[in-house]
């Protein structure tokens, strides 16, 4: 039985990794953008509603309750605009990440009290239509992976198409450049000193 192994399998699996991660984190940053936008394309015209359902997790105060629902949706369409055009993406990886962290502990507490509210997430006043169960596994599932994309998009360079690598806005933040020399050869010749 002949045993084949590789001296440097590792070079080859960061090369398909360094040239996968752009398009991961272009693609991370558009599925985060469009949920931005939709949820807050959903409040925006109904600022009433979006205050009600900001209300019924009774988290905060009624002024600040006010105030956010207000202004969530503003600050969501205008962060996933960034996402899309990938402008200041790593503010808005940051942002849209708490964001997504706050929903998580507003349903999880909503859960844990025992109220029977909708999230609110995409508009509406947060109250459950007569005989519809909330669905806030669901719901903290859906916000902790799109905790993940925030994350992703915060912490490495914001992928393809994004107006940050065009304007030379991600100092230290590209590596997606192939390594220098090949990787082998350089194996090869330490191996021979």
């Amino acid at each position: 039985m002949v045993l084949v192994t590789s001296d440097n399998p590792a070079p080859n699996r960061s090369r398909i990794v360094i040239s996968a991660l752009p398009w991961v984190t272009t693609v991370s940053r558009l599925v985060l953008a469009g949920v931005l936008i939709v949820a807050g394309w959903g409040k925006i015209g109904t600022p009433v509603l979006s205050v009600q359902a900001v209300e019924a997790y009774e988290l905060l105060p009624e002024s600040l309750a006010t105030a956010v629902g207000y202004g969530l949706p503003i600050l969501e369409i205008v962060v996933g605009v960034l996402l899309v055009v990938g402008l200041l993406t790593r503010a808005a990886g940051v942002i849209s990440a708490l964001l997504m962290l706050a929903f998580v502990i507003g349903i999880a507490s909503a859960w844990a009290r025992g109220l029977r509210i909708d999230c609110g997430c995409f508009g509406g006043g947060g109250q459950l239509a007569a005989g519809v169960e909330p669905d806030y596994l669901i719901d903290i599932l859906r916000d902790l992976g799109l905790f993940g994309l925030g994350v992703l998009v915060a912490w490495f360079p914001p992928g393809r198409f994004a107006l940050d690598s065009a304007l030379g806005l991600t100092p230290g933040r590209e590596p997606y450049d192939e390594p220098e020399g090949d990787d082998e050869e350089e194996h090869q010749e330490k191996e021979t000193d």
